[in-house]
C-alpha cells in the first residue's frame, strides 16, 4: 500500500481482500474512489443490462454517484446517479461493489476478478464553473430568447445562405422589417461590419423590403461604432456568458433545425 498523505491512499495490484478494506473505508469516509481492473457489470432497474469481462475504470464519487468507463470514449458505459448506497464483498473469488438506489429502484453490481489500482481520495471543490458560449450557442440562445435582440423580434431562420456566405440569424422585427444578425463571440471588428453589410446588400437584391442589420457581440473594437453609424447598421451587446446561462437553465436543447419545425 502506498500512503502519500492523509488525503490520498493508493493500492497497486492488491489482493482482493486488501482492496475491499480500502473501498469500505472510503465508503464510510465518503471519499472518491477510483478503481482500475478486470470486471463485469450487471444492472437492474428501469431496464437491465450485462457487460462481460473487460478492463475498465470504476469511479465512485462522494455524493454517491457511480461511473464505469471503458478504456476509450468519454461517456460511461454504466452509471448511477448520486444518492446511491454502496457495499463491498468478496464473492466467488471476485470483489463485488454493489450500488443501490431506492427511488427509482436500481442496482449496479461491478465484479472484479483482478484489480490493478485502487485509489481513495478526499477531493474538495468550491470553484464556480464559468462557461463561455460558442457562436453557435449564442445563435441558439437568441432563438430560445429572441428578446435578447429586442422585444417583438421573431427569428425566421439561422445560417441562411446568401451569396457572400451565411447569415447567422435572420428574422423580423415587430414592425415587419427584416433583421439580419451577425454574431461574434469576441470583440467585433470593422471586418464584421463589412461582412454584415455584404449580407444586407445581397438580400436587398431579392427582397423588396426594408432591412435592418444588427451586429451582436460582447463589445466593439476601436472606431467600429462609427463605422456602423456610417453604414446605417446597429449594435446589440450580448455576453456569451449570459447565453451559456440561458442554455444551462433551459436544459438539453434540440438541434436548431427542430426549433423551426416546432415554431412553424
Amino acid at each position: 500500500m502506498q500512503q502519500l498523505n492523509t488525503k490520498l491512499s493508493t493500492l497497486v495490484e492488491p489482493v482482493l481482500e486488501e482492496a475491499k478494506i480500502l473501498i469500505e473505508k472510503a465508503f464510510v469516509q465518503r471519499r472518491t474512489l477510483i478503481i482500475t481492473g478486470n470486471c463485469k457489470v450487471d444492472y437492474i432497474g428501469r431496464a437491465s443490462s450485462k457487460l462481460e469481462l473487460g478492463e475498465r475504470l470504476l469511479i465512485i464519487k462522494s455524493d454517491g454517484s457511480l461511473l464505469v468507463h471503458r478504456p476509450t470514449g468519454y461517456e460511461p458505459v454504466n452509471w448511477q446517479p448520486s444518492g446511491s448506497a454502496f457495499h463491498a464483498q468478496i464473492k466467488e473469488d471476485m470483489l463485488e461493489v454493489h450500488a443501490v438506489r431506492q427511488k427509482p429502484k436500481e442496482n449496479v453490481k461491478v465484479q472484479f476478478t483482478k484489480i490493478y489500482t485502487a485509489t481513495s481520495i478526499t477531493l474538495l471543490d468550491a470553484g464556480d464553473f464559468i462557461l463561455n458560449a460558442s457562436e453557435e450557442d449564442m445563435h441558439r440562445a437568441i432563438l430560445l430568447r429572441p428578446e435578447l435582440i429586442e422585444e417583438g423580434f421573431k427569428p425566421i431562420s439561422w445560417e441562411k445562405k446568401v451569396d457572400p456566405g451565411f447569415v447567422d440569424v435572420y428574422g423580423m422585427d415587430k414592425t415587419g422589417r427584416l433583421v439580419v444578425i451577425e454574431v461574434k463571440r469576441k470583440t467585433a471588428t470593422k471586418e464584421a461590419v463589412t461582412q454584415l453589410a455584404k449580407y444586407i446588400k445581397a438580400i436587398k437584391l431579392k427582397a423588396d423590403r426594408q432591412i435592418r442589420g444588427v451586429l451582436v457581440a460582447p463589445n466593439l473594437g476601436k472606431d467600429v461604432q462609427a463605422t456602423l453609424a456610417t453604414m446605417g447598421l446597429e449594435f446589440k451587446e450580448l455576453d456569451p456568458k449570459k447565453c451559456a446561462e440561458i442554455l444551462k437553465k433551459s436544459g438539453p436543447t434540440s438541434k436548431l433545425e427542430l426549433f423551426f419545425n416546432d415554431t412553424t
